[in-house]
């Protein structure tokens, strides 16, 4: 389906950004995989390219683009060309705009050159051991001594954990309030910040997730984000970008699941004739993009809703759960009209796989996407018990 939705200009900026996935990332994937991250010269490299940020003010090296559609051709062809591995959405979308929104001046000054260029790689640091998605019963904490903030705590499961250079970090520092929570930059070689063990998941192998520890880490004032005890405010802030971005990556990796099955259904034969010609085939691959086609106009819509200020939080709840749940059904049946190719990790079918099933669960799981939905409706049990 044709996507009215991109210019020339989009079009031509997408066929760069194919070429230096082609070029700087599908090379590698093999070797990413086997070692459990990607080179952090990758970032430098797209920064390079002018692929990092490419929202950010030019006073800092951005092309200072107001189009989240730019970002959007990034995810996409990353998804379709490079590694989902490649956690170039979270340094760009999601971490960077903490840097770039709630900053002050000093603080833009002295990072975001180097989160453009790719010499400061950046990771988030919210969930906690026992703790999972409840902000409210997180545990690491800040204490104010006066000239720094003093930082104890851990964190689990943060994507680029090994190679960041800067960690947004969330910890409470209004004991007496569950939403009392302060973000803190906590930067490479800060004494007290600690790395522990590269973890190993199910998929996204080529992605850095790790445990990190802070032992009395002595913040600098000049290292807070904002106001100090508003730090669960501006968490929410930014979900309904992050989920849709999310949303992006989903929808981008069901399609490339269904382009390569098409193809690999017209090349492979049983019983003298292409899988694909038989009827049960050609009524899967049709309903995957009867599908896709659709889900597609609602992530477009929903990026062109969010460059207006108008995407909502249940917009983008809708978006993430609609995108993975869709993901996990197309993912799933190109791997069994793949066969038994589908179950062997040489064919990309197989990781894809992999990759998907952590989609349901990161960025909130379908769930709470759906009691965020339901109580959009005004369908609280709170509300309506009363």
């Amino acid at each position: 389906m044709r996507r009215i939705t991109f210019n020339s200009d989009h079009e031509q900026f997408r066929d760069s950004v194919r070429k230096f996935m082609q070029a700087e990332v599908e090379p590698h994937v093999e070797r990413w995989h086997a070692e459990g991250m990607v080179d952090r010269e990758l970032f430098l490299k797209a920064g390079a390219n002018g692929l990092l940020c490419t929202w950010a003010d030019e006073q800092y090296g951005g092309l200072g683009i107001d189009d989240f559609r730019f970002e959007q051709i990034i995810m996409e062809e990353n998804a379709r060309h490079g590694d989902l591995g490649f956690y170039i959405h979270l340094h760009s979308d999601l971490v960077a705009p903490y840097v770039a929104k709630l900053g002050n001046d000093e603080q833009k000054a002295r990072l975001m050159p180097g989160i453009i260029s790719g010499e400061k790689i950046l990771a988030v640091a919210m969930t906690e051991p026992g703790t999972g998605s409840d902000l409210a019963g997180m545990k690491s904490r800040a204490e104010d001594k006066g000239d720094y903030w003093l930082l104890n705590g851990s964190k689990t499961y943060i994507s680029n954990g090994i190679l960041a250079d800067v960690v947004v970090v969330a910890a409470r520092t209004d004991p007496d309030s569950k939403h009392g929570l302060g973000l803190f930059l906590v930067e490479r070689g800060m004494e007290g910040f600690e790395r522990g063990r590269k973890l190993k998941k199910m998929g996204l192998k080529a992605q850095d997730t790790a445990e990190l520890f802070f032992n009395d880490v002595k913040v600098p004032k000049a290292n807070v984000l904002g106001e100090p005890t508003q730090g669960f405010k501006y968490l929410a802030r930014f979900l309904a970008q992050e989920r849709l971005v999310a949303a992006i990556i989903f929808q981008a990796t069901a399609q490339t699941a269904f382009d390569i099955t098409l193809d690999y259904v017209k090349e492979r034969k049983a019983f003298g004739q292409p899988i694909g010609t038989f009827q049960n085939s050609r009524f899967k691959m049709a309903e995957m993009k009867a599908e896709l086609d659709a889900m597609q106009c609602y992530i477009d819509q929903s990026v062109l809703l969010l460059n207006a200020g108008e995407l909502t939080s249940e917009d983008a709840a809708a978006a993430k759960l609609l995108t993975s749940e869709l993901e996990a059904r197309v993912v799933d049946a190109c791997v069994q009209l793949h066969g038994g190719a589908g179950y062997m990790e040489e064919y990309r079918i197989c990781r894809m796989y992999q990759d998907a099933r952590i989609s349901r669960i990161f960025g909130g799981t379908s769930e709470i996407m759906k009691e965020i939905i339901g109580r959009s409706l005004g369908l609280d049990d709170r509300k309506l018990r009363k």
